[in-house]
């Protein structure tokens, strides 16, 4: 199984996902995104094969979504899609994507659903 994988080697949720995905054999392809951020296409196509619209996809927790008023409900997908190009930490993971889907991982379990 091929999986891509939009890590951050820093938090605990991803290292777990990634070695489930070691431990099935998977044949990995690892994007540090806090590095090598996705473009915005490829982020929009990720949300939309998993079924979540960007406000699910933003990172809440991190402080900066609420310093820049991303939590706010009436705060639009493209101005959160727009946050999180410029700052990459707003992106929330692990994402992972396999032939069978694309899905954030947390808990980390619910990378078995894409075997």
């Amino acid at each position: 199984m091929k999986a891509t994988i939009y890590h951050n080697p820093a938090c605990g949720t991803s290292r777990k996902t990634l070695d489930i995905l070691q431990a099935e054999g998977a044949e990995l392809t690892i994007v540090e995104y806090l590095k090598n951020p996705p473009p915005r296409e490829e982020l929009e196509r990720l949300y939309a094969r998993a079924g979540l619209t960007p406000r699910e996809g933003l990172r809440a927790k991190e402080p900066l979504a609420a310093e820049l008023g991303l939590l706010d409900e009436g705060v639009d997908d493209e101005t959160i899609l727009d946050a999180m190009m410029k700052h990459p930490v707003l992106i929330n993971r692990p994402i992972v994507e396999t032939d069978k889907g694309v899905r954030l991982c947390r808990p980390q379990e619910e990378v078995r659903g894409l075997f």
